[in-house]
């Protein structure tokens, strides 16, 4: 693989948390920190995806690239793939579709992620951590996913499934879904043909019409869990972690 960029898709109208994106942590916009994490990856071209006005000009302002796309998409990952069409098709042959709701992600887990794909045969590459708290069990705001074999530090196993809620988590090879994800443009452009699956709506998870298709997921370790902000408490939560570095 030659050539990697990151897409952050981000739109003002969760339905969870309205104007997230703009949600100020250390007086700044919440979409530029992760711009900013992105850049520092240095993994190459930076692009932000998303439907509304307002945030290009802010990403704009702030010295990053924007791509206004049409409202309405199924999925962060089918609104990826329109910037892609718009500003970077046959100039890369990998993508990483980089949630924006994860201010505090580390440059490092990013380029961990570019540098699996690029060793392993597989069409789409995660991350997760391990659970430490309890409390993560039975949030649905967190994802999890259950892989193949345990997670070591250089392995990258195939997912078996991913899930909001179970009622027996006792095994050891289920872990923190991150919300990142690398694709080869090959599987990202048969991805967005596929009709959205069953369990993809039921799970209100994205990944699962992959999984549904068999396009094969892999998963590396990353060693912190960033916090995903899916609620007014999530935003308070990492303003005070923040605040702390």
């Amino acid at each position: 693989m030659k050539n990697t960029a990151i897409i952050i898709p981000i739109r003002l109208e969760a339905k969870r948390f309205p104007n997230k994106p703009l949600a100020k942590i250390n007086n700044i916009p919440m979409i530029i920190h992760v711009l900013n994490r992105a850049k520092e990856s240095k993994v190459g071209r930076v692009l932000v995806a998303t439907p509304d006005e307002e945030i290009v000009k802010i990403v704009e302002k702030n010295g990053g690239e924007a791509v206004l796309t049409k409202k309405n998409h199924p999925s962060g990952s089918d609104r990826v793939y329109e910037a892609y069409l718009k500003k970077l098709e046959n100039k890369v042959d990998l993508i990483i579709n980089l949630q924006g709701d994860m201010p505090n992600i580390k440059p490092s887990a990013i380029l961990k992620l570019k540098e699996l794909m690029k060793k392993n045969d597989c069409d789409i590459g995660t991350l997760a951590s391990i659970i430490k708290k309890t409390s993560e069990v039975k949030d649905p705001n967190v994802v999890k996913v259950e892989v193949i074999d345990e997670l070591t530090k250089d392995s990258f196993m195939k997912a078996t499934d991913f899930f909001r809620t179970k009622n027996d988590l006792n095994n050891r090879k289920t872990y923190h879904h991150v919300g990142i994800y690398a694709f080869t443009t090959a599987a990202l452009t048969k991805y967005v043909m596929l009709s959205r699956a069953k369990l993809e709506i039921e799970r209100n998870l994205e990944q699962m019409r992959a999984m549904e298709n068999n396009l094969v997921i892999k998963v590396g370790l990353c060693e912190d869990a960033p916090l995903g902000v899916d609620t007014e408490k999530d935003l308070h939560d990492i303003i005070k972690e923040m605040k702390l570095k």
